[in-house]
């Protein structure tokens, strides 16, 4: 579609204007995909180790934008020149942000890029990695490791690019390889190195499954991520205006939209796919569909298209997507129990694995392949291209991250204690319990309560004795609880706590799932019910809770009289049991 509106200055000024503003807008959705990362690796580690997991997220991008600024994107066009045609002789190296607002954005975009390769390594090394060794890493990688990938690909004429000193050309649209793949393969190397999570694997080399506490916030962060991957992939599509046209001919002409509709679509239906795939292998491993994996099949998908997404059949993005979806279960299982490797968020194989093979699936799906019956000439040099891409990129990040965090290891400062991993990170790196409430279960006896050489210490502190005032506490099914309080108000006992809680006690053990994999689940869960009385009779209450909560199968629960020392009402200050 042309306009005709006018010539010169002002109709190019518009369009400029226009161009920036929409890549403004697919950063600052590629930007909030960090959310995403967030709530996806958060749900996938411990509840001891939450507050690690979400700090690291958020200075990924504080201190690597920085440093993405100050060195990264220099460095970027350093290696492009130095690889390119004219390697031995740079020239005048122009800093990217110096064209002006143009520039500015245009930097923007690429360093929302750069964090979010960067971001996905935290969740390959969660649980055990200091604090300074990830902050020490996402410095260099933004600083140097990802500025070389870029310098070698997108900054020019680089070392692959056809123009470049190996002069075979790639494919890369959005960062398959780039972004996705760096960040897998920097994810695997890094863990590789920093060794697994204590407890992970037995002396037998047997894998303990470790599952993640929240899958809630594992698929609200996947989706999150779908979202913001439309910035990521049709934003590097699309610009709104032809700015050429624009200028040369005074014509107010679409841009890259002629094709941006293809983009849109197989990013589509990659993510689609890729969910699919996921699901069918780990139904066809397990016999059930496994909700972690369909999530993280979902994003393997939207990876193993984002190399490729603008040049491909739209038959051929459902085929990656489900190539890609379906690679997930047995990629994640050859990392586990083959190479040792503990992948605590499954970041090789849906960013690493996935990407590379989207990638090298390229020349099988090219609509230029098949535009005209077989082109067999296109198939061998995309191919070959592509390989050359898949290894350099691979070799380098493989070595550049080997060599940093092997350097923090050689010096005792890329992993935290042993106890710091048993007490969590939260709490040994940051200062704070992600979850309050729930308390510290590794200091609890079986009654929910502390004990010390004094005996048992209630939870105001006091030392329980046999005073005229008990607490009733009592374990039992969420779903009598109904019943429960009726009894305790017709007993004359109707001040109650209620509190959910986890524990494990005569009630068998069952098995449970986690990405695909069976784990006993040996803390079941139950609620808690206080009751404070002095009039009446504690083994009224006790009985009143055991009538309305017995059904008759183990795990119905338990009742514990307890004396309480003390009382005293804040309101009026009495104390004893007039307080009660």
């Amino acid at each position: 579609m042309d306009v005709l509106l006018q010539s010169g200055t002002e109709l190019s000024t518009l369009v400029e204007g226009v161009n920036l503003l929409w890549v403004l807008t697919v950063t600052f959705l590629i930007f909030f995909m960090h959310a995403g990362f967030a709530m996806l690796e958060a749900g996938q580690v411990r509840s001891k180790n939450v507050a690690n997991q979400l700090t690291k997220n958020m200075l990924t991008w504080s201190i690597g934008v920085i440093a993405f600024f100050l060195v990264g994107a220099g460095v970027a066009s350093v290696t492009g020149q130095l690889t390119g045609p004219n390697a031995l002789v740079p020239g005048d190296l122009v800093a990217t942000w110096s064209a002006g607002s143009a520039g500015w954005v245009s930097w923007l975009f690429g360093a929302v890029f750069a964090m979010t390769a960067a971001t996905i390594v935290s969740g390959a090394v969660a649980g055990r990695a200091k604090l300074r060794a990830y902050v020490t890493y996402t410095i260099l990688l933004a600083a140097v490791i990802y500025p070389v990938v870029v310098g070698f690909t997108w900054a020019g004429q680089g070392l692959l690019t056809s123009d470049g000193l190996i002069g075979l050309g790639f494919q890369d649209f959005a960062g398959g390889v780039i972004v996705h793949g760096m960040g897998g393969v920097a994810g695997l190397t890094a863990a590789w190195i920093i060794g697994p999570r204590i407890d992970r694997y037995n002396s037998d080399g047997s894998v303990n499954v470790i599952p993640g506490h929240s899958l809630t916030f594992a698929v609200l962060g996947t989706l999150i991520l779908a979202f913001g991957w439309y910035g990521f992939n049709v934003g590097t599509a699309a610009s709104v205006f032809d700015a050429t046209a624009a200028a040369d001919q005074g014509i107010l002409s679409l841009g890259a939209f002629d094709y941006v509709g293809r983009v849109a679509l197989t990013t589509t239906l990659g993510m689609a796919a890729g969910a699919i795939g996921a699901g069918a292998m780990a139904w066809y491993k397990t016999g059930k569909v496994d909700t972690l994996y369909v999530a993280n099949g979902m994003l393997a998908g939207l990876v193993g298209i984002t190399s490729i997404t603008d040049g491909i059949l739209w038959v051929g993005a459902l085929a990656v997507g489900l190539i890609a979806g379906a690679q997930l279960p047995i990629v994640f299982g050859f990392v586990e129990k083959r190479l040792k490797i503990d992948d605590v968020c499954a970041v090789f194989p849906v960013h690493g694995s996935a990407g590379l093979l989207g990638a090298l699936l390229f020349p099988f799906v090219a609509t230029d392949t098949w535009a005209s019956g077989f082109d067999a000439a296109f198939f061998v040099d995309a191919l070959v291209g592509q390989v050359v891409l898949v290894v350099v990129i691979t070799a380098w990040t493989v070595a550049a991250t080997a060599a940093v965090f092997g350097a923090l290891k050689a010096i005792g400062q890329a992993r935290v204690s042993r106890e710091h991993e048993l007490e969590g990170l939260d709490v040994s790196e940051h200062g704070v319990d992600t979850y309050p409430e729930f308390g510290r279960p590794e200091a609890a006896t079986d009654g929910g309560y502390v004990q010390d050489d004094r005996g048992i210490i209630r939870p105001d502190g006091g030392v329980a004795n046999d005073g005229g005032i008990k607490l009733v506490t009592a374990y039992i099914r969420p779903d009598v609880l109904g019943e429960v309080k009726g009894a305790l108000v017709e007993v004359g006992a109707p001040s109650i706590t209620v509190t959910n809680v986890s524990g494990r006690g005569s009630q068998p053990a069952k098995k449970g799932q986690w990405r695909g994999e069976e784990y006993t689940v040996d803390l079941h869960q139950k609620v808690k019910v206080e009751c404070v009385v002095a009039d009446v009779p504690a083994e009224e209450v006790a009985e009143a809770i055991v009538e309305a909560a017995k059904t008759g199968e183990p795990g119905d629960g338990k009742v514990f009289i307890l004396p309480v020392e003390g009382a005293h009402q804040i309101r009026t200050g009495k104390t004893g049991r007039e307080a009660v």
